[in-house]
């Protein structure tokens, strides 16, 4: 069963080197063989999720030598497995939507090419359990996206690639000197060794640097505020099916999920480092928010609703840090971080539908700007009600799976005395609906704009997808039911909660 782990690596990189030989000679290749490998992959990471069991895997068959790990190996434990979940699912659900979608390009083999590219990275990621193939992994999922970002050479989609080159490059080098400071003073690269010796060794100041570092360049790759200036323009102005990866998932991938495994898993838990991403939370979510409520271009918009979105992430888990790191209740750390998570399982959902609808939009439209539009609901009916639907999620309405993860979060808050920051949840919350009914009321309803008689509804497989994501707005509402949630989400809590699990459970 362990060796069953690389094929969430290799066959997304199969699949990319087979692409560029048949697809220049079949048309239709691509755009059959990528939702055919990512499905396999989804329904992988969907049984596997059910059997809480981790699973190590030494690449090559290298095992210890006089307890010292060597060699590569790919850990999955069930935190990992909801990642690999949300990660290959939204890539089947993508890849098919962006066949209509990308029939405009020339290239389309080159995309779907770098499309598979970017998810081997991201599995990559999330599988890895040494630091330096945990690097190559992120840097093939990043220059895979920045290929992505501009692939339509248009100055707007150039401009805003080399931004978002610049600063992941900055990104890159903290993390490449926070992996090379953390081998200099552990003289190992394993996680799970890492783990066991910072336990055993003496405290030293190069440790709480090196997670400065990591905070700073996984915080760029997550654009967390103040860290989020290459989200807007490169999430609106990539192909949309690039969007809803970039926001449904990229950016927790090979941001906010690796923090979090180093913070819990492999790093002592320390109150000042809790404390500093709680802080990010809270003013990813309201800055966010706030930037969100005065955008006209619809894809902007939503990009900076996803640093918002991100950012109730990122408290959930930061709570749950502070809470262990004063030594608290384990149970409210524990439903701090699970409101957490189930946060992100369904932002990767209500996100990916909305830059979906969005797409639809200027699939049929070629416009995004919410003063250019209007009407449009008579003549999409099923964009809107996909699209409204997406908005009532994310704005955390009941019955809508978005509502009960936030006030998981915002219960979580309260019961550890942090009544302030409950009160800003709320508080973007009622401004996430305010922008949310805004783009509702200037896309779909009112009198149609000039020259709107002539739009279709999006073809087919752009709507499948959508449907599928619009049920699962509803469908995850029933993670809150305690035993749907202790099988499927409380492995993934206990992961990060028993912090020494990861070295322990991997026996390395």
């Amino acid at each position: 069963m362990e060796a069953l782990l690389l094929l969430y690596i290799l066959i997304p990189l199969a699949t990319a080197f087979i692409i560029p030989v048949i697809g220049r000679l079949w048309d239709a290749f691509a755009m059959l063989i990528t939702p055919l490998a990512f499905g396999i992959l989804t329904a992988m990471a969907v049984l596997s999720i059910l059997s809480p069991t981790t699973f190590i895997y030494a690449v090559g068959g290298w095992a210890p030598v006089n307890g010292i790990p060597i060699g590569i190996h790919l850990v999955k434990d069930s935190f990992s497995t909801i990642l690999l979940m949300v990660i290959n699912g939204l890539a089947f659900l993508t890849s098919i939507y962006a066949g209509p979608y990308m029939k405009k390009y020339t290239t389309t083999h080159k995309f779907y090419t770098l499309f598979c590219l970017m998810v081997a990275g991201m599995n990559g990621v999330v599988l890895t359990g040494d630091l330096f193939n945990l690097y190559v992994f992120l840097e093939i999922a990043s220059i895979a996206s920045y290929a992505l970002v501009a692939f339509g050479v248009e100055k707007a989609e150039l401009e805003a690639s080399f931004k978002y080159q610049v600063l992941g490059g900055l990104a890159s080098l903290l993390i490449m000197l926070a992996i090379s400071l953390t081998y200099w003073t552990t003289g190992t690269l394993n996680m799970a060794d890492i783990s066991n010796l910072i336990r055993l060794q003496a405290s030293t100041p190069t440790i709480p640097f090196i997670q400065v570092l990591l905070i700073a360049g996984f915080g760029l790759k997550a654009a967390l505020v103040p860290f989020h200036a290459w989200l807007p323009d490169a999430h609106s102005t990539a192909p949309t099916p690039i969007s809803a990866m970039l926001s449904g998932v990229l950016i927790k991938a090979i941001g906010l999920y690796v923090l979090f495994r180093l913070l819990f898993n492999v790093f002592i838990i320390t109150y000042e480092i809790s404390l500093t991403i709680l802080v990010l939370g809270v003013l990813s979510m309201v800055i966010g928010g706030l930037l969100a409520i005065g955008q006209q271009d619809y894809k902007r918009l939503l990009a900076y609703s996803s640093i918002s979105q991100i950012g109730y992430i990122t408290l959930g888990v930061g709570l749950g840090l502070v809470i262990l790191s004063q030594g608290g209740d384990k149970d409210l750390a524990a439903l701090a971080i699970l409101g957490g998570l189930f946060h992100l399982v369904n932002h990767a959902v209500f996100k990916g539908l909305l830059f979906m609808a969005a797409g639809s939009i200027e699939h049929a439209t070629g416009l995004r700007q919410l003063d250019q539009l209007g009407g449009l609901s008579r003549i999409m009916p099923v964009t809107s009600g996909t699209s409204f639907i997406g908005s009532m999620a994310i704005s955390g309405l009941p019955p809508f799976s978005g509502f009960f993860s936030k006030v998981i979060i915002i219960l979580a808050a309260i019961q550890a005395d942090y009544y302030f920051i409950a009160l800003l949840a709320v508080l973007i919350s009622i401004v996430t609906l305010a922008y949310f009914l805004k783009l509702q009321k200037g896309i779909f309803y009112g009198l149609p704009a000039e020259g709107m008689s002539k739009v279709r509804e999006a073809p087919f497989t752009m709507l499948l997808p959508m449907l599928i994501l619009t049920s699962l707005c509803l469908a995850l509402s029933l993670l809150v039911i305690p035993a749907i949630r202790d099988a499927l989400l409380m492995p993934a809590v206990d992961c990060l909660i028993q912090t020494t699990n990861y070295g322990t459970t991997s026996g390395l």
